[in-house]
């Protein structure tokens, strides 16, 4: 007997049924929590810059005194949960509710810039895909010993945008390949 191989699947687009149920995981900071409140517009679109209407997105930050939520080191804020998860829409789009993060130190001791740890998960896509979203025109860009590693003609695919007409409203778009590709890392 002859064995053939079948051809290899890949995940989804099934993987966040049930993980994105609870709309309230967009809400990373609770109204009462200390720092500058924002909205962040995240998008994933394709190679060909269309809109990935089922993918996930996970974001993980620290607070804007720059500490990360967690059970062994838990926020001074209880209001502040530092973790949002949310499926696309149709748009590719999907919009959490948080705070300016703080600068959190390196490991070699020097502060990083304000930023937020992402995970993108999408169909076609065996393993997450790991990036960071920084805040364009923020001084601290220049000195961020992560951001240093990445082409300087590369990191602004790194950066969200203000939008002109919301000063509380942030823009980041993923593009998962092609053309201006964002950065990921590989951890």
């Amino acid at each position: 007997m002859k064995l053939i191989p079948t051809a290899s699947q890949t995940v989804g687009p099934f993987f966040h049924l049930g993980l994105t149920d609870r709309r309230n995981l967009g809400k990373i900071a609770a109204d009462d929590t200390p720092g500058q409140h924002i909205r962040l517009h995240c998008r994933v679109l394709d190679g060909d810059g269309q809109p990935v209407p089922d993918a996930m997105i996970e974001l993980w930050q620290a607070d804007s005194e720059g500490h990360y939520s967690h059970p062994e080191n838990p926020a001074a804020n209880g209001a502040f949960r530092g973790f949002g998860r949310l499926p696309t829409d149709e748009e590719g789009t999907c919009v959490f509710e948080t705070i300016r993060p703080g600068r959190v130190p390196a490991s070699d001791g020097r502060f990083q810039a304000p930023h937020i740890n992402v995970s993108v998960f999408a169909r076609g896509l065996l393993k997450r895909l790991a990036t960071r979203i920084y805040f364009a025109q923020e001084p601290s860009n220049e000195a961020d010993p992560i951001l240093s590693l990445v082409p300087t003609d590369r990191r602004s695919t790194l950066m969200a945008r203000p939008d002109p007409h919301d000063s509380a409203t942030w823009r980041f778009q993923v593009r998962l390949r092609g053309e201006r590709e964002t950065v990921f890392f590989d951890v």
